[in-house]
């Protein structure tokens, strides 16, 4: 029995992780979950965003599902979310974007089937910012290390060799960054000759997004720095549906936590009209990654069968359907 921390989060949280825990209870899924919070519910009620008791937690079990979180706005609250990947060297965020029968998508034909690795820790997301208030200049550096760059660039071309993918793509800015530029490409010409059976290429990041929006059949697994793959991820999301549709990871040496990527909706919260589709195939990678193919492949079924009954599916998806009544059609099509 594997033993998960559980973050429901903010918002919507709680209902779309309800959704998830009873779909594993369903499918016999052996997991136990060990529920710690953070964020803005958490602070109101403790005064402390992430609690003591969520890092021992985190740090015992070493891997964790997480549902959306909101961090209160006001001055020296950093993102929950870069203070988790900093603290944990979880320098991997993973992006799988794929099309799906009975999601919208303008490009519903086209065969999308690409992962992204954005490095997770490092460039504009650093913290390291200055302010001349005398002068009203802010600095905000994009500090790239080497080692930082070999990881990420490492871990998509491990990636590829081990699923089969045929090939990698770094988006970059080399001509203008040329110092910080320079250092993800030769990361990556590194990375290529060690695994020579994966073809790689590299494109501006301009014409990475044209590329991606014209013809995003031709990637296959895309690799780039923090805020490039902050702005491409999303990107991505919006080829096959949207943020609600789409998992996300953050994977170190020696932890993983699995996470919806979209916001906490605190419009419709407690209204059960949330889809937990997107934490649900969060939850999909995290049971890959821990090796219980079989659950993860029998869950993802019965969720594709779902999605193609829109008077099974929740709003967004284009039905009518309740987050509970989604939940248990998912779970009525386990058997099937």
């Amino acid at each position: 029995m594997q033993l998960i921390t559980l973050i429901p989060g903010d918002g919507i949280g709680p209902e779309i992780t309800k959704a998830v825990t009873a779909i594993f209870a369903a499918a016999e899924v052996p997991v136990q979950w060990e529920e710690q919070n953070a964020g803005q519910t958490t602070f109101d009620a403790s005064g402390e965003l992430i609690p003591q008791a969520l890092l021992d937690s985190l740090e015992k079990n070493r891997v964790a599902l997480k549902g959306p979180i909101t961090t209160p706005v006001g001055k020296g609250f950093r993102s929950i979310n870069v203070s988790l990947r900093q603290k944990y060297d979880l320098y991997q965020n993973v992006r799988p974007a794929k099309t799906t029968a009975g999601i919208a998508s303008r490009y519903a034909d086209s065969g999308i089937d690409l992962v992204l690795f954005r490095e997770n820790t490092e460039g504009l997301y650093s913290g390291l910012e200055v302010y001349d208030e005398k002068l009203g200049i802010a600095d905000s550096f994009n500090r790239i290390t080497r080692e930082g760059a070999r990881k990420i660039c490492r871990a998509a071309f491990a990636y590829a060799a081990k699923h089969g993918r045929k090939k990698v793509t770094l988006a970059h800015k080399a001509n203008i960054l040329k110092m910080a530029g320079t250092i993800m490409l030769e990361a990556c010409q590194d990375a290529s000759r060690e695994f020579p059976q994966v073809q790689y290429e590299d494109k501006i990041i301009d014409n990475m997004c044209m590329q991606l929006v014209m013809r995003p059949e031709q990637f296959d697994v895309i690799v780039t720095s923090n805020l490039f793959g902050d702005i491409l991820s999303d990107l991505c999301a919006g080829l096959v549906g949207g943020l609600g549709v789409v998992a996300g990871a953050n994977i170190g040496d020696d932890m993983a936590i699995f996470e919806a990527v979209h916001g906490s909706a605190p419009d419709i919260a407690g209204q059960n009209k949330a889809n937990p589709t997107a934490l649900l195939r969060s939850a999909l990678m995290m049971l890959h990654h821990l090796g219980q193919h079989d659950k993860a492949d029998q869950i993802e079924q019965a969720l594709n069968l779902t999605l193609q009954d829109k008077s099974k599916c929740t709003g967004d998806l284009g039905g009518s359907a309740s987050t509970s009544e989604f939940t248990q059609a998912i779970i009525a099509n386990l058997g099937k």
